[in-house]
């Protein structure tokens, strides 16, 4: 069971939020709120395991949120959800931990799933952000051999990258959903990270693709 807690200033959409995510039988919502002011007490609290988090809100926003979760409880996925796709917010959000970037314009479907990709491990982006961030590190291809990623699965850290889900990638590839946990489980183990953001990251680092 999923529980989610919700940063969102603009009432309206955080009670829409909270009636689509609690008509899922794997998710709960823990609580919601208008602002990070009280994040740290909130989310010791309340226990959630996934945040979806707004940028702009009164008083602390989601960049001065994330960092907060992240320091205090990494353990907990943050989810971005924001009207926002300029690179200063984005990347802001990324390098404080961020594990994933959705923009307000996302299905309800694609909520949902970004949702289960995060809590599995996973960085769900809109296509166009994840497009984004490519650009903006303007990596090239290569594969290092200190790391020792398979074709395969330099493939599938790249969809990775790109936004793609894991039921995307799946399909992409013609393989199962389990599958492709096996060859990310690897991919974390080889380059020594604990999930999707810090692969995303380090390989954006690293230069890997193009």
């Amino acid at each position: 069971m999923h529980q989610i807690l919700i940063y969102e200033d603009n009432e309206r959409l955080r009670n829409s939020l909270e009636l689509l995510l609690k008509g899922m039988p794997n998710m709960n919502v823990v609580g919601g709120f208008g602002n990070c002011d009280k994040v740290i007490e909130q989310v010791k609290n309340l226990v959630p395991t996934v945040i979806l988090m707004d940028i702009d809100m009164p008083g602390e926003g989601g960049i001065i949120g994330v960092e907060k979760v992240k320091r205090h409880f990494p353990e907990v996925f943050v989810l971005m959800f924001t009207v926002f796709d300029d690179d200063e917010r984005l990347m802001a959000c990324l390098r404080s931990g961020a594990n994933g970037y959705l923009l307000k314009k996302t299905s309800p479907l694609q909520i949902i799933d970004a949702i289960e990709n995060v809590a599995s491990g996973g960085a769900p982006m809109t296509p166009e952000i994840a497009r984004r961030v490519l650009e903006t590190f303007k990596v090239e291809r290569k594969i290092p051999s200190d790391l020792g990623l398979t074709p395969r699965e330099m493939q599938v850290l790249e969809l990775l990258i790109k936004g793609h889900t894991y039921k995307m990638i799946a399909h992409d590839f013609s393989i199962s959903v389990e599958t492709v946990r096996s060859h990310l489980k690897n991919i974390y183990e080889k380059m020594h990270v604990n999930n999707g953001n810090e692969a995303v990251a380090k390989a954006l680092r690293m230069r890997l693709f193009e």
